[in-house]
This record gives C-alpha cells, structure tokens and sequence, in this order.
C-alpha cells in the first residue's frame, strides 16, 4: 500500500516519515520511502529547484499550471520505480505526494476557481500520468508561524541551508495551503484522509515521538489489514 505524508512546510513531515519507517521495519514489514521533489535524481526535479529559488519569477508571477506540470513530471519520471516498489514491499512511504501538487498549487489560485484546478491537476497526476493513488494520507496539521519558527530554525542549524524558497518565506501563502489541505482532507480527497494535529491545546509544538505514536495508531489499523493482518513485532 501506498501512504503519503503531507502538509506544509516545516510541519515535520520528513521527521515523521523517517519514524514511521524505522518502526515499521522493527515490526516486520517491508518498507521504502519515496521524498518529493526527487531532488539531483530527476530532470523535473532541477526545473523545481530553480522554480522554487526564484529563477523563473516571484511566486505570484510564475502560473500555477506550470508550477504543477513541474512536480507532477517529478513523479511521472519516478513512476516505474514506485510501480516495482508496489510489488517489492508491503509498504510504499511519500514523504509528499499528488496531494502536495494539489495544496501548494491550488493555494496560488483564487478561491472561485480552486478545485476546478485541482481536478485538473488531480487528471493530470492519476490520468494522464497513471500514477496509483494513495491509500492512506496522513495529514500534519499546524500553523503557519510554528512552521516558520520551525524553518528558520532548521536554516540557522545547518551550515549548507540555503535562505527559504520562495514557497517557504511568504507566511501567507502557508495559511493558504493549510486552508486548502484542511478542504481536501474533510472531502478525503482521492484517498482515505487522517488529521494529525502538531499542535497541542495551548497551541505548542508536539514532540516528534507523541506525533509518532499518533501516526502509528492511526496507520497500523490500515497497514494490518492491507498485509493480511501480520502482528507486529
């Protein structure tokens, strides 16, 4: 099966995925995880990094139609390989999907026009492209000022990090993708949806290892039955 981990920028979604696959593999299940953009292994993906760096215009100047041909060609170059990954390992991880394309695209168009645009790109991915669909999306739910104390941290903390992209410095933007996520996770768009707060109720931060045993309740259920209900370890 196919699990897909989404939401915005700096909601912790790498961090979980990697979690999630080092416990899966303690109990027993064959796993594989897939990060989106697919970046330095894709020729979409170079288009993307210069996309997401400014080269081809501010974020309000570049159409959201062409930003989406980029991430979707991303996972079309990548097809044959999660196609094989399907067959190889009871669990496919997406650290980013279709979803991702959806959300950080449809939040760039206005609001009269948001999901005829995202069935556009939603053909485009699962039509044209013939990507399989997720079974589950676990969606990581925060504010877009956590996640931006979250990004300028993890920027100050490695030597290498390069200044925010462009998607990650405009704060607005972030609440707007949050807004669309929210709407496509109600609707279970495409895929069976589960909300994962990472906020508590004062509005802080969870730890990583409490939004873990989260996620993990949340997908063994659906991991167990798709492997024939194998106990876990």
């Amino acid at each position: 099966m196919i699990i897909a981990l989404e939401g915005i920028d700096g909601s912790g979604k790498h961090t979980q995925a990697t979690l999630l696959r080092s416990r899966l593999e303690r109990s027993g299940f064959s796993t594989v995880l897939f990060s989106f953009p697919r970046y330095g292994q894709t020729f979409f993906a170079n288009s993307i990094t210069d996309y997401l760096a400014g080269r081809f215009g501010s974020l309000s100047s570049v159409d959201p139609h062409l930003a989406a041909l980029f991430y979707a060609g991303d996972r079309f170059e990548t097809k044959p390989s999660i196609i094989a990954a399907m067959s190889d390992y009871d669990v496919v991880l997406c650290d980013r999907y279709v979803a991702s394309n959806l959300a950080h695209q449809g939040a760039r168009m206005p609001t009269s026009s948001c999901f005829q645009f995202i069935q556009w790109v939603a053909t485009l991915e699962h039509e044209v492209y013939g990507l399989p669909r997720a079974q589950l999306t676990l969606y990581f739910d925060t504010s877009s000022e956590a996640a931006s104390v979250l990004i300028r941290s993890r920027a100050q903390g490695s030597s290498t990090s390069a200044a925010a992209d462009i998607h990650e410095s405009d704060t607005a933007y972030l609440e707007r993708c949050r807004e669309v996520y929210r709407m496509l996770a109600d609707q279970n768009f495409l895929s069976d949806w589960q909300t994962i707060s990472c906020l508590d109720a004062s509005g802080h931060v969870r730890d990583p290892s409490t939004i873990a045993s989260a996620v993990w309740d949340i997908s063994y259920p659906a991991i167990a039955q798709s492997c024939h209900l194998r106990q876990p370890i």
